[in-house]
């Protein structure tokens, strides 16, 4: 039951989101649209010496989209752009193939998305801001 997605802790996530916030001169900009729920995450990333060093983001997504959106604003600043491929990776694994919950003290709170697993219909707007961020990190690579 959908019900079961929407627990405290991935309600409390999606309220946590930062507010909408875009950079004046990002390294990349990229934009993900959910096509089946119309969500959109919109991200602005400056890269220094390898690690992310600034993040913007809007996101006009749904509860889950806000929630993942809301993980990463929270925790990316400091990330390397192979911890953010691993991390997508990991989170599409733990989505589409039942694998665990991606890895580290950074991306812990990631886990209570799990659930998701079971809903494919609700994996897009999820992984939204993840395909956002290493789309812009393909253009710096």
């Amino acid at each position: 039951m959908l019900s079961e997605l929407y627990t405290g802790g991935v309600l409390d996530a999606a309220a946590a989101i930062p507010p909408a916030r875009r950079l004046a001169a990002p390294d990349a900009s990229a934009t993900k649209l959910s096509r089946v729920c119309g969500s959109e995450v919109s991200v602005d990333l400056v890269l220094k010496d390898g690690v992310v060093s600034d993040f913007g983001m809007e996101a006009k997504a749904c509860a889950l989209g806000q929630a993942s959106a809301s993980i990463v604003a929270r925790n990316v600043i400091g990330a390397s752009a192979d911890e953010l491929y691993r991390v997508r990776d990991q989170m599409r694994a733990m989505l589409k193939e039942g694998g665990p919950a991606p890895s580290g003290e950074r991306w812990a709170d990631l886990a209570m998305l799990a659930p998701i697993r079971d809903y494919p219909q609700r994996h897009a707007s999820t992984l939204l801001v993840f395909e956002a961020v290493c789309a812009c990190l393909d253009r710096l690579t």
